[in-house]
């Protein structure tokens, strides 16, 4: 029993710094697209660091005077570039930098999460196929129910027309059917494509993008019942070689579908239709991560390439304190020919990043009320 326990212990502890890797690997990419495209532009560079905290390395280049460190806490980094932080206009400094020069620089962190995510893709798609949604059972129907219906062993690749990626890809293909109407569904049956007519068996009224109980009771999706005693819906997903270059299309329209996922859920949120317990902060992130990375290598790559994708369209957005907040005060300058006043913008994103280590902490305690 000991043994066992102390497996399990470093199983965990295995699967958690598994987790942190990610993130931290993520992270410097992030930064590293920031270096890459100042280097580019000629940006005074003064520091790259992986991780937060106390410095563990330090080394100073002598010929650029650029310092690269290693810090304790490993859930951050940073590039940061001369007069970036100056509430004034300085001398060669981030600030005085044209405002396109700036956008660009910003711009390249979160597009390097994204081309990150979108090479994971790829290769997790090449190397094991892509995850289809596999019936595995079909509930018992009547007329033309039966007759207009999934069969087990379908692989579901698009549903009116629409690619099927995600469960919300279903859901918006879906949206707003009635109980009765007729669907054309393409699937893989037996090896072989075909397109397949299957009828509604409720109204897809879905409230929010986890409302999935009503997603396949609609599509006729059957359940069991499993060794713990609880009832599951008889659907899962299989892997699925398409040609070279169907997947390389197909890895770009799935990553596109993540992000959309994203936006998604934002608007869900704004909206009501969705509570902030569905969201995780920093905990629930590594607790999630480590636990769908340690199952395989498909699922390493599947999440490293979600997390990427949602770094890169997180720090997009208009939130002060983020890429996206910082591009929007550049183009006001450009524009205006004239910046917000430098006091008031930093004063802008200080608050808006407390604001975002305070939403990230509520997030993570209303998971554990």
């Amino acid at each position: 029993m000991t043994l066992l326990s102390f497996s399990s212990v470093m199983a965990t502890i295995g699967s958690v710094i598994l987790a942190i890797t990610i993130l931290l690997a993520m992270i410097t990419i992030h930064e590293f697209g920031h270096y890459l495209a100042g280097k580019a532009l000629k940006f005074k560079i003064e520091e790259f660091a992986i991780g937060f905290g106390p410095k563990l390395f330090r080394r100073v280049s002598k010929k650029s005077g650029e310092a690269f460190s290693i810090r304790l806490l490993p859930l951050g980094g940073f590039c940061s570039f001369a007069g970036e932080d100056s509430k004034e206009t300085t001398v060669d400094g981030f600030n005085d930098k044209k405002p396109w020069k700036r956008i660009i620089v910003l711009v390249s962190g979160p597009l390097m999460n994204y081309l990150l995510a979108l090479l994971l893709i790829i290769v997790s798609l090449l190397s094991f196929g892509q995850m289809l949604f596999k019936v595995t059972g079909v509930a018992p129907g009547d007329g033309q129910f039966a007759e207009y219906s999934l069969v087990a062993d379908d692989l579901i690749t698009e549903v009116d027309g629409r690619g099927i990626y995600l469960t919300t890809d279903l859901m918006s293909a879906l949206s707003g059917k009635k109980e009765g109407d007729i669907v054309e569904c393409d699937v893989i049956r037996g090896g072989q494509k075909m397109t397949v007519e299957i009828m509604m068996r409720a109204d897809c009224d879905f409230k929010n993008s986890e409302d999935t109980g009503k997603l396949w009771r609609a599509l006729g999706i059957g359940t069991y019942e499993a060794e713990d005693g609880k009832s599951y819906w008889a659907v899962g997903v299989e892997n699925y070689r398409f040609g070279f270059f169907t997947t390389v299309g197909h890895s770009f329209v799935y990553s596109f579908k993540i992000a959309g996922t994203i936006f998604k859920v934002l608007g869900e949120l704004l909206t009501g239709h969705l509570g902030l317990s569905a969201m995780g902060g920093p905990v629930t992130t590594i607790k999630l991560t480590s636990q769908i990375a340690s199952q395989s290598l498909q699922n390493f790559l599947e999440i490293a390439a979600y997390i990427g994708v949602n770094l890169a369209v997180f720090n997009l957005l208009p939130i002060p304190a983020l890429d996206g907040s910082k591009v929007i005060f550049c183009l006001i300058e450009w524009i205006f020919r004239k910046p917000v006043p430098r006091k008031i913008e930093a004063i802008i994103h200080a608050v808006g990043f407390v604001l975002i280590l305070g939403f990230a902490v509520l997030v993570d305690v209303l998971q554990f009320i």
